[in-house]
């Protein structure tokens, strides 16, 4: 009985009510807009214009290139837009060599990357690179983009960068083990096309990408409605969203160019920073001692209690902190008659649980799942894992308790975001979409593996004001995988609008006419097809 009284104690520290959800959407909407989140930059939010001013619909067609510089790899995707919200991939990766991520020039780096793309093309669109003879800087030539040999490209380059343009963007400081201080500060759109120039290739980088935007151009274009989707989020091991915008509530000087002509803009919330002067945010004994062991206390305090990269820690925090409770008898036994396995439970000294950033989310996802009895594939999991043996069904039920606590309340916190972006946009209340689903694209572990973890926001969502039982039935959240391949092939068709005379909006709407009528270009027979969810 103490340990199953001690459990709900802790449960309840979790728990996040129907109040605090709207609390938490009312802040949220505060800080989006009238804390100067679309005003001014340095607040709370960074809400990051993107320079992107139209999403696709499912009909556009062409054949474009994207690149993914996200960590240790490199992927060069090249992407066959069918005009009927499927698409067909063609991929290759290859692994940075550890000395190019910490080169002494930008160029030794970029130059590499270049010749991927050489390399790729060789081998995947011989017949583009052979056809090409000259690539022409298209928005120096009035005329260049008539040349139809040249791939329009996606750049999508996960680290900080300053984003000046639809195809510029400097760069503010590496992570993930990379360290070129020759680079910091450059443009590196500008770095990648002047290696890419030096080897003749015909790519022209048309598209600086962040994948949060890419995983809403993704959603929009396979799965589109009638507005399109207006949000794409990320829930796994960190969280981000990008969502649609009107031009006229944003107020921040924009310096880069950009097309007016669909009077909208695609923003970048970075709302992994929302509330981080914890206004609202709920802040347990385990949250503040998962802050200060981080490298950025203080920071990225809603994505510290969301994303799968901390779930796991604050679980295995809250289990240490039950285990050290002398009066509890959790993962201890006085004698093998108290456990129902017949044995005693012990918990070996290199297990994980006793490590700082030792117990993995994905524990959270196996408890959540196990409906079993006994708890038999939790235990297991325990056993097998986390070397704690012979745990008693006791033991597993109060584990399983609390990952649940930290799972639904994440999940009622990305609905909190989700919310505020929904209403923010109008839609619900839009009498030209009246009874139309609002589009949500989402990508990432969370919500892909973790059992129910929409049926949860879902459930927030049912109890938040201006959205209630009928708003939720219209919000449709699906998967919208690979943002830093096909979403930044889109975006790059959007950016090719860009280049020409027309607006942004006249040239997707001739390119959807066209698409029609014709297929641009030939798909090679050793493509992945992919398809809408």
């Amino acid at each position: 009985m103490a340990l199953e009284t001690q459990t709900k104690t802790v449960v309840g520290q979790f728990d996040y009510s129907d109040e605090d959800v709207n609390k938490g959407v009312e802040e949220f909407l505060r800080q989006m807009i009238t804390a100067e989140g679309l005003e001014k930059d340095g607040t709370s939010m960074s809400q990051i214009p993107t320079y992107v001013t139209a999403v696709p619909n499912g009909t556009e067609k062409g054949l474009y290139m994207a690149v993914d510089l996200g960590g240790t790899n490199f992927r060069v995707c090249s992407i066959q837009l069918n005009g009927d919200t499927t698409f067909r991939l063609t991929y290759t990766k290859v692994a940075i060599p550890r000395e190019l991520m910490v080169a002494k020039t930008a160029e030794e780096l970029f130059a590499f990357l270049a010749k991927q793309i050489e390399v790729f093309l060789r081998t995947h669109h011989g017949e583009h690179f052979e056809a090409h003879i000259r690539r022409r800087m298209t928005m120096s030539s009035p005329d260049g983009w008539k040349d139809e040999n040249v791939f329009r490209l996606g750049f999508t380059f996960s680290f900080p960068v300053q984003q000046l343009g639809i195809n510029k963007g400097t760069l503010i400081r590496w992570t993930k083990g990379f360290d070129i201080p020759d680079a910091v500060g450059k443009d590196v759109c500008a770095l990648l096309q002047t290696e890419i120039d030096k080897l003749h290739l015909p790519v022209k980088v048309a598209a600086l990408v962040n994948d949060t935007v890419g995983t809403l151009m993704a959603r929009s274009y396979s799965s589109p409605g009638k507005s399109g989707a207006i949000l794409g989020a990320i829930f796994g091991t960190g969280t981000n969203g990008a969502y649609v915008e009107k031009l006229s509530k944003l107020k921040k000087p924009l310096a880069g160019e950009y097309d007016n002509s669909t009077g909208e803009m695609v923003i970048n919330t970075e709302w992994g920073s929302f509330d981080n002067q914890l206004n609202v945010l709920p802040n347990t004994p385990w949250d503040v001692q998962l802050d200060q062991a981080t490298p950025n206390p203080g920071i990225q305090m809603y994505e510290k209690r969301v994303s799968g990269m901390y779930l796991g820690e604050i679980l295995r925090l809250a289990v240490i902190d039950l285990l050290k409770n002398q009066d509890v008898a959790f993962f201890k036994d006085e004698n093998s008659s108290s456990n129902d396995w017949k044995s005693t439970t012990n918990i070996a000294e290199h297990s994980p649980i006793y490590k700082q950033w030792g117990l993995d989310t994905s524990v959270l996802s196996v408890a959540a799942a196990d409906t079993t009895p006994e708890l038999s594939i939790l235990r297991q999991e325990l056993e097998s894992n986390l070397h704690i043996y012979a745990p008693s069904l006791e033991d597993a039920q109060a584990f399983k308790a609390i990952a649940g606590a930290i799972g639904r309340r994440a999940a009622r916190l990305s609905a909190v975001a989700i919310a505020a972006i929904v209403l923010q946009t109008g839609k619900l209340t839009d009498p030209e979409l009246e009874g139309e689903p609002i589009d949500i694209g989402v990508d990432g572990s969370l919500v892909e593996h973790y059992p129910y973890f929409r049926d949860m926001i879902y459930e927030a969502l049912r109890a938040i004001k201006g959205i209630g039982e009928e708003g939720a039935k219209r919000i449709r959240i699906g998967i919208a995988k690979d943002g830093s391949g096909v979403g930044a092939a889109l975006i790059a068709l959007v950016a090719a609008g860009m280049e020409k005379s027309t607006s942004t909006a006249d040239f997707i709407t001739d390119l959807r006419l066209n698409a029609k009528k014709t297929d641009l270009t030939a798909v090679p027979e050793n493509s992945e097809l992919a398809t809408a969810e």
